[in-house]
C-alpha cells in the first residue's frame, strides 16, 4: 500500500493530485480509556506513528474534508485544538484577532493535540513549517517562544515564504537568503524532516507535523519546475466570471465580466501554485521512501491535507479566500496507515476539528478527557460498518476591514480591504458570518447569516446546484428554514459533546419553536466569535 505511485524517476508530474493512491477518506469517533502504553499493546508491537502534511491555501481537487473557518490561523487553531473558532477564540490573521497571541498561548496551547501526546502518551513531536501568521511577533514573545509539547521546533516566522525568511529552531533565530540549495522553504521542511527520522529516539513513538508554504503567495517555485504547466488555465467551471446574483453585497460588488489583465492575472497565479506544489511532492515521495526504509512505513498513518481553500474567478472574484462557498470551505484529505485498504473513499462529512480526536485515537487517548469538538474518524479508516455520524458542521467567519480608505482605490470607502486587482474587495467588516453545512442520504444544504444590517441569508440546495448559483433563501419552506435557523444558533454555541448533537435532518432531531425566543420573549440573536479581551 502506497502513497505514491513512484514513477522510475520520481512523481508524476502531470497534475497537482501528489496522493492518488491514497483515498480521500472522512471522518467517525472511537473512544479509548486513556493513552495505551507499551506494556498495554500486543507483545513486540509499538503504537503507530503520525505524520500530518499541511499544505497552505490548497482548494479541494480529490473529494475531502470542511475547514470551520476560510482563513488560515483560526483554520489552524482549530486543526491543533479540535475546536470551532467561537471556542478556541482565533478570528483572524492578527494578534488582535488572537492568532498566536499571548492570551492563544495562555489559553490554547497547552491543551492542543501535540501537547497531549507529548505529556499524556509519551510521543516525540516534531513541528517544521508555518505555524500561525503571527508567531514570532515580538509582543508575543518572538521567536524565543516554544509552544507546549513539541520536542523539536523549526517554525517559520510569521507568514509564508520560500526565500529570505527566518526560522526558530528549538528557540533560537536562523535566517535564509535566496540560495536555492540551501535556502528554499520546501527543500529545507524536507532535509530537517528526513534528519528528525534519521536521529530520532527509537524507544518511543513519533509524531510529526510538517507544513509547506506551497501553494501561498507569492507562488515562488523551485527553479526546475518554473516552465511547467504551461498550457493550464484555471478551471472555466459554471460559475467562472459570472456575477454574484442575490449574494451578499461583497459578492455583488465584484465587476462581471472581469477585465483580460484579472484573467490573465489569475490564470498566472493558478499555474504558479501548481509548479509549488510540484515541490511537496518531492518532499512527499523522499519521507515515505525514508519512512521505508527505516522499516517504519507499515506503522505509521499519514495525513494529508490544508488549512482552508482558495478561488480564482468564481463569481468573478479573482484571487482569496474568506468566502462561505465550497471552492474555499473545502480542502483535500488523504490518509494511509496500519489497517486502512487502498483505494477507498468515505463521504461523511468531516472537518479539520477531527484531526486532533482522530490523531488521539490512535495514540490510545479518550476524547473524553478533552475539550475538543469534533470527533475520531479512526474507526472509519477501518472499514467499520453502521455507525451513527454527524450530518452537519459549522462554518463562521469574522470579516475584516481598513479604517481608511484604500489610496490604490479612492472610489472605495474604508471598511473593505484585500482590494486587488482591479479594486475587487475580498473582504470587508461586515463579511462576517455564520453557517450550517448539511448533507444526508437526502439533504445536501447550506445555510448562512450574516451579521449586517440586513441579517443577510444565502441557502444553497447543492444537489441540484453544487456550484452554489442561485440563492434558494426566499423560496425554500419555511419551516426548514426556521430548523436551519435554530440549529445554526445552537452549533455558534456548542462545545465539546453539544457540537456533536444531531442535526436538523437526523432521525434524532428534536425542534422545539419555543426555544427560538429568550426568557423576554424577543427572538434570539446569533452569536459571532469575537477574540479574547
Amino acid at each position: 500500500m502506497r502513497l505514491l505511485p513512484l514513477a522510475p524517476g520520481g512523481p508524476r508530474r502531470g497534475s497537482p493530485r501528489h496522493l492518488p493512491s491514497c483515498s480521500p477518506l472522512l471522518l467517525l469517533p472511537l473512544l479509548l480509556g486513556g493513552c495505551l502504553g507499551v506494556s498495554g499493546a500486543a507483545a513486540g508491537s509499538r503504537r503507530p506513528n503520525v505524520v500530518l502534511l499541511l499544505t497552505d491555501d490548497q482548494d479541494e481537487v480529490l473529494g475531502g474534508m470542511y475547514v470551520p473557518s476560510a482563513l488560515c490561523c483560526p483554520s489552524r487553531a482549530s486543526i491543533l485544538t479540535g475546536k470551532y473558532p467561537h471556542n478556541h477564540h482565533v478570528v483572524n490573521n492578527t494578534l488582535e484577532g488572537n492568532c498566536s497571541s499571548k492570551s492563544w498561548q495562555k489559553i490554547q496551547e497547552p491543551n492542543t493535540f501535540p501537547a497531549i501526546l507529548r505529556s499524556m502518551c509519551g510521543y516525540q513531536t516534531f513541528f517544521a513549517g508555518k505555524y500561525l501568521n503571527e508567531y514570532g511577533a515580538p509582543d508575543a514573545g518572538g521567536l524565543e517562544h516554544v509552544p507546549l509539547g513539541w520536542s523539536y521546533w523549526y517554525a517559520l516566522e510569521k507568514n509564508s515564504k520560500y526565500y529570505n525568511y527566518t526560522l526558530s529552531i528549538n528557540g533560537k533565530a536562523r535566517k535564509h537568503g535566496e540560495n536555492y540549495s540551501v535556502d528554499y522553504l520546501t527543500d529545507v521542511l524536507a532535509n530537517v524532516s528526513l534528519d528528525f527520522l534519521d536521529y530520532k529516539s527509537n524507544s518511543e513513538p513519533f509524531f510529526m507535523m510538517i507544513s509547506t508554504p506551497a501553494p501561498h503567495s507569492p507562488w515562488t517555485a523551485a527553479p526546475q519546475y518554473q516552465k511547467t504547466f504551461q498550457n493550464v488555465f484555471a478551471p472555466r467551471n459554471k460559475n467562472f466570471n459570472i456575477h454574484g446574483t442575490n449574494k451578499h453585497w461583497l459578492i455583488r460588488q465584484a465587476k462581471t465580466p472581469m477585465t483580460n489583465s484579472s484573467i490573465q492575472f489569475l490564470d498566472n497565479a493558478f499555474r504558479k501554485r501548481w509548479q509549488t506544489l510540484l515541490s511537496v511532492d518531492d518532499l512527499v515521495e523522499k519521507l515515505v521512501k525514508r519512512l521505508e526504509f527505516n522499516g517504519e512505513l507499515n506503522n505509521t498513518y499519514i495525513f494529508y491535507t490544508s488549512d482552508n481553500g482558495y478561488h480564482t474567478g468564481q463569481f468573478s472574484l479573482p484571487i482569496d479566500k474568506r468566502q462561505l462557498y465550497e471552492f474555499d470551505i473545502k480542502v483535500p484529505l488523504l490518509v494511509r496507515g496500519p489497517g486502512i485498504k487502498p483505494n477507498q473513499t468515505s463521504k461523511m462529512l468531516v472537518a479539520n476539528i477531527d484531526l486532533g480526536p482522530t490523531i488521539l485515537d490512535i495514540a490510545g487517548y479518550s476524547l473524553n478527557k478533552t475539550q475538543m469538538d469534533g470527533m475520531s474518524l479512526l474507526p472509519i479508516l477501518r472499514g467499520a460498518s453502521n455507525l451513527t455520524w454527524r450530518s452537519d458542521i459549522l462554518v463562521e467567519y469574522q470579516g475584516e476591514g481598513r479604517n481608511v480608505t484604500d489610496p490604490t482605490c479612492p472610489s472605495l470607502s474604508p471598511g473593505v480591504s484585500q482590494c486587488f486587482p482591479d479594486c475587487v474587495c475580498e473582504d470587508a467588516y461586515n463579511n462576517t458570518y455564520a453557517c450550517v453545512r448539511t448533507t444526508t442520504a437526502l439533504w445536501n444544504l447550506q445555510y448562512c447569516e450574516f451579521d449586517d444590517q440586513e441579517v443577510f441569508v444565502e441557502v444553497y440546495n447543492l444537489t441540484a446546484d453544487p456550484e452554489q448559483i442561485t440563492n434558494i433563501a426566499k423560496s425554500i419552506d419555511p419551516e426548514i428554514l426556521g430548523k436551519m435557523n435554530y440549529r445554526l444558533m445552537m452549533l455558534q454555541s456548542c462545545s465539546g459533546p453539544t457540537c456533536r448533537t444531531p442535526g436538523v435532518f437526523d432521525p434524532g432531531y428534536r425542534f422545539d419553536p419555543r426555544l427560538m425566543f429568550n426568557n423576554h420573549g424577543s427572538v434570539r440573536t446569533r452569536r459571532f466569535s469575537k477574540p479574547p479581551l
